[in-house]
């Protein structure tokens, strides 16, 4: 059946299915009204109504603590993704919750891995956007953390001055954010100076978990300037009824049906092939919607290796790219 519907009068009816894309006159009102395919008008109202309802549960979040007196509640615009516990609310990703529950298996969350009123995001979103700049900076430091050396000396005098301007800012950012104990920039002679920081948290973020906020933070910018309906979760852990613990690193739910699952490798990722598409038929994710990010391949070998496995490869320039097609309507 198709689905008269008058927009004038808001007159409602089926009628049948050959009359699809045909105007008529109302029958109440006499304006004209257009006759609609019943599962598009059906997907459009979904849309419009996914749309409407990730607005209001923004709102509500970032109105669920009371603002200052004398300042007015925060509006859904003012919300700044970098710096806001907002998503860390039980609220916003309980739909995650629910889908797992469905599958029989548990969800442990990391609160705190979705807090970005840290530094931890900004940063990792400055080292991926320039990571072809910044990569040779990423290698030094990883490596001085592996052989327990306290500072890192890069030579820039073969860089362009857009280069060296990218990345003595990166560095000020490290030592503005506590990253780095000490940083200086020699201009004669043209070296970055860093003293690192040993705290476990600075050196997992260096050893692979800023992949894993870049991803993250990228993704909900995107969603979130999309309008649509979506819920996050990063850094968390899920048990199945057999007892078997896993971390996921990256989930997204987009229109509280659309499941993106991310598994993101900054270093080896060809060990983990067998596993990773062992665990997308045990939680049966289509192939697209489960992706493995290994950094630094190019679009080929990613094209190459999604031909070859169970599960999806992308990079960290297509990632998106990807997941866009997967919400088009």
């Amino acid at each position: 059946m198709a689905i008269l519907r008058c927009s004038a009068c808001a007159y409602l009816r089926e009628v049948p299915s050959e009359h699809a894309g045909k105007t008529v006159k109302c029958p109440v009102c006499e304006k004209p009204a257009a006759i609609h395919d019943t599962v598009g008008f059906v997907t459009g109202l979904i849309d419009k109504y996914s749309a409407l309802l990730s607005k209001y549960r923004t709102l509500e979040m970032s109105q669920s603590t009371p603002p200052p007196k004398g300042q007015a509640p925060q509006k859904i615009e003012d919300l700044d993704l970098h710096n806001t516990a907002v998503m860390s609310q039980s609220t916003q990703y309980q739909p995650i919750v629910r889908w797992f529950e469905r599958k029989s298996v548990q969800v442990q969350v990391n609160h705190d891995a979705l807090d970005t009123q840290g530094f931890f995001d900004e940063v990792a979103v400055e080292l991926g956007d320039q990571l072809a700049t910044l990569g040779e900076l990423l290698d030094k430091i990883r490596k001085a953390q592996r052989n327990d050396y306290g500072s890192v000396t890069m030579n820039l005098s073969n860089h362009s001055q857009n280069q060296i301007k990218i990345i003595t800012g990166f560095c000020k950012s490290l030592y503005d954010f506590s990253f780095v104990a000490k940083y200086f920039y020699n201009k004669n002679e043209k070296r970055v100076h860093l003293t690192l920081q040993t705290a476990p948290a600075i050196v997992n973020f260096f050893n692979g978990e800023w992949l894993e906020w870049y991803v993250f933070m990228k993704l909900l910018k995107h969603c979130y300037d999309g309008n649509g309906l979506f819920s996050c979760l990063r850094n968390f852990t899920i048990r199945f009824a057999n007892e078997d613990l896993y971390e996921i690193d990256v989930f997204f739910l987009i229109n509280s049906r659309i499941p993106v699952f991310i598994e993101c490798k900054s270093g080896e990722f060809r060990p983990f092939i067998d596993k990773y598409s062992k665990m997308r038929r045990r939680l049966d994710i289509d192939k697209n919607h489960f992706l493995l990010l290994a950094l630094g391949t190019s679009d080929e070998q990613v094209a190459g290796l999604t031909k070859m496995y169970d599960i999806t490869f992308v990079n960290e320039t297509n990632f998106i790219k990807h997941i866009s097609a997967l919400m088009a309507p």
